[in-house]
């Protein structure tokens, strides 16, 4: 999982719990969309980008099932907006560029 910067943006403060709340509630809360990958490695399960002008992006793989997606998703919304979540289990790790 990668999460990318591109500025420092003022966190957001949600109102939806992370773990619990539907993920499209989830990603409007924080002002995220997801727009699909061309990455195909299987290792890759995605990367929060947060553009220059604010708005944030989850770049994810095609081709996982609904669980594997909501799971990758929720992390990386966790990682990239300093979100109280618990640690990823291993093998999983982030990575900031």
């Amino acid at each position: 999982m990668t999460v990318s910067q591109g500025c420092a943006v003022p966190q957001p403060k949600t109102t939806v719990d992370l773990l619990d709340a539907p993920l499209p509630e989830l990603l409007t809360e924080c002002r995220t969309e997801i727009v699909e990958s061309s990455i195909t490695d299987r290792t890759f399960f995605g990367a929060f980008v947060e553009r220059r002008d604010g708005s944030r992006i989850l770049s994810m793989p095609t081709g996982r099932s609904a669980f594997e997606r909501d799971t990758a998703a929720r992390m990386l919304l966790a990682e990239g907006l300093g979100l109280d979540a618990p640690p990823l289990p291993e093998p999983f790790s982030v990575s900031r560029v």
